[in-house]
């Protein structure tokens, strides 16, 4: 079996399982069991398989289509441009969630300490910690989600301090200019609606937010009055259909709101100043 003819036909076994984007998805299994990057695949089509990286190869096309999303077998997901370790003890990171890094770019002056609230993979606090050379917290409930951030920080050379905790419990009062969250925010009356690759495969506890999705805005609202110094920012990202939820539970004590959408327009992160 050479390279070509086993990238032709796992390609056409996940498209007979109606898997998303079939080809790609090959590709990226089959140079995953060959240890190679994506452009090998097409350098040497003519390459025999060794019966190793054959019954790899056949392995993870059964668990994709099986329903297990292709980042859990490749144990990979790149975010802001950098690869980050993916398991199912972590949401897998979304190009949505980019827009927060963005927001937080935008701020003049850069925050120069941030603290990440329900931090998964670590994506979020890595990249910030990258990108401005801030110091940077982050906390998670979950100790499995915290080996994995732990490991995406040292791989990628981030110094992110990891914090076992419910939202920002432990984080002393005044302490950081800026709060970021990704928080779970689907409704529980949801759950049947989702892909069967969210649904049974990604942590539950990072996606559901009590029935109406909102569950975990009012924590990290409040905890980030407590953490943040007089003028810090808060910014979240929004669920769909959140935003003016998440909105209206700002009090008198936050000002220059501002609700930026994604590509497709959707409201998408959530900016808010702490006065003084």
């Amino acid at each position: 079996m050479t390279i070509g003819a086993a990238l032709q036909q796992g390609a056409q076994l996940l498209e007979q399982g109606a898997i998303a984007a079939p080809r790609l998805t090959a590709e990226v299994l089959l140079a995953y069991a060959l240890g190679r990057g994506r452009e090998y695949l097409y350098a040497h089509p003519e390459e025999e398989l060794s019966e190793v990286a054959w019954i790899h190869f056949g392995r993870y096309l059964h668990e994709r289509l099986q329903g297990k999303p292709a980042q859990y077998i490749t144990r990979r997901q790149e975010f802001y441009g950098r690869p980050f370790k993916v398991t199912p003890a972590v949401l897998i990171p979304r190009p949505e969630t980019e827009h927060v890094i963005e927001a937080v770019l935008e701020l003049s002056p850069l925050p120069a300490t941030g603290l990440d609230i329900g931090c998964g993979s670590g994506a979020v606090a890595v990249t910030l910690q990258l990108e401005t050379g801030a110091r940077y917290w982050a906390t998670d409930i979950s100790t499995a989600a915290l080996a994995v951030a732990a490991e995406n920080a040292r791989s990628l050379g981030a110094s992110v301090q990891l914090v076992a905790c419910d939202v920002a419990s432990a984080i002393a009062a005044g302490s950081v200019e800026l709060v970021v969250s990704n928080p779970p925010y689907v409704p529980l009356n949801e759950k049947e609606t989702l892909q069967r690759e969210v649904r049974d495969y990604e942590p539950h506890l990072a996606l559901f937010g009590g029935p109406g999705g909102l569950d975990l805005y009012q924590k990290i609202i409040r905890d980030a009055e407590r953490v943040l110094m007089p003028h810090g920012w808060l910014i979240v990202e929004l669920g769909f259909k959140t935003s003016e939820a998440v909105r209206a539970m700002l009090g008198r004590r936050w000002s220059d709101v501002c609700i930026r959408p994604d590509l497709a327009g959707i409201p998408r992160v959530l900016a808010a100043r702490l006065r003084s």
